[in-house]
């Protein structure tokens, strides 16, 4: 079992930044494909961004490319996801999620792992 708990939402102005955070335990952290996902109220889970065990391989949503970076930190378990230039649109609640694999994916139903979400609001 992975438990992931976020943090670091709130809420901004259009245009700001937000760092978000993801700590993990209780299974080898460097072993774990991580992502974040949002869901906006009304629509469907959608995927933001993935990072490999390493580091070195990541994906995007189109829709967040250039302002979103994900990044992970293996000696503190954590991940993160740095949020510049950000839009009203970008409003949702932002969940961390792990896979027990070493490919980096973008469907919801490939990720083993959740947390329970973080709130971001972005104010126009």
């Amino acid at each position: 079992q992975v438990q992931l708990v976020e943090s670091g939402g709130g809420l901004v102005q259009a245009g700001g930044s937000l760092r978000l955070s993801c700590a993990a335990s209780g299974r080898t952290f460097s072993s774990l494909t991580l992502a974040w996902f949002r869901q906006a109220p009304g629509k469907e889970r959608e995927f933001v961004a993935a990072i490999g065990w390493s580091g070195d391989s990541t994906l995007y949503a189109d829709s967040v490319k250039g302002r979103l970076t994900i990044s992970r930190d293996n000696a503190k378990n954590t991940v993160f996801l740095q949020m510049n230039s950000l839009k009203p649109e970008d409003t949702a609640v932002y969940y961390c999620a792990a896979r027990n694999g070493a490919y980096v994916r973008s469907l919801v139903r490939s990720y083993d792992y959740w947390g329970q979400g973080t709130q971001v609001t972005v104010s126009s």
